[in-house]
């Protein structure tokens, strides 16, 4: 099983979005975090930097969003939604997606939901 480090995510994601910055060739999975990067601007100097990124605390308490945790909670969607695991997953998104109207927004919905499961 794949269990990347909190440094770990934090490095990729910092990683892809200098790549993209630069204009560089992203592998598929580069490319989905890239896409959804672009889609939170509010997090884009989070990305920058990533020896500020291996240090800060992201705390709730603050009313700070972890912008790592966040864009990673995304990709899992993502990659829930190309395999249909867990089974159904797929037309759910697609039916909040449509009713939303912004696959963006349900996929805001569908991490309500799945933060609700894992806290």
């Amino acid at each position: 099983m794949f269990s990347p480090s909190q440094a770990d995510v934090r490095r990729f994601f910092c990683s892809v979005y200098a790549k993209a910055r630069a204009g560089q060739a992203l592998e598929a999975i580069e490319t989905i975090a890239s896409q959804w990067m672009d889609e939170h601007p509010e997090y884009h100097t989070d990305f920058a930097d990533v020896d500020t990124a291996l240090t800060t605390m992201y705390e709730a308490e603050e009313g700070r969003t972890n912008p790592f945790l966040h864009l990673s909670m995304h990709l899992s969607i993502s990659e829930q939604c190309s395999i249909d695991q867990p089974r159904g997953i797929r037309q759910a998104v697609e039916l909040l997606t449509h009713k939303r109207n912004s696959l963006h927004h349900a996929h805001h919905d569908a991490m309500e939901c799945l933060g609700t499961m894992l806290w």
